[in-house]
């Protein structure tokens, strides 16, 4: 049962990236892509939580976690210099 689950969650996620990959692309405005590669963050953190279910081994949370914190920090400096035009003040 857990295997099903786990391939339909793996095909559904690597469609989210698909999508998210034409809306980085096509997206009309820079916070649209902003978004897009934001949620393709979340979508790899998912990818590897799965591979790490998969394999049924603790490393892979723990790079899940290093790749969210980034993402959060890289996700916060970007937005900050859209608005402000400097990252640090």
């Amino acid at each position: 049962m857990l295997d099903t689950a786990l391939w339909i969650s793996l095909a559904l996620i690597v469609m989210a990236l698909a999508l998210n990959v034409y809306r980085l692309t096509i997206g009309p405005s820079l916070p649209d892509r902003l978004l897009a590669l934001d949620t393709m963050y979340v979508n790899s953190i998912a990818l590897i939580v799965l591979l790490g279910l998969w394999l049924n081994t603790k490393h892979y949370f723990e790079a899940a976690l290093l790749i969210a914190m980034l993402g959060f920090i890289s996700t916060v400096a970007v937005c900050k210099y859209l608005l402000r035009g400097d990252i640090i003040e």
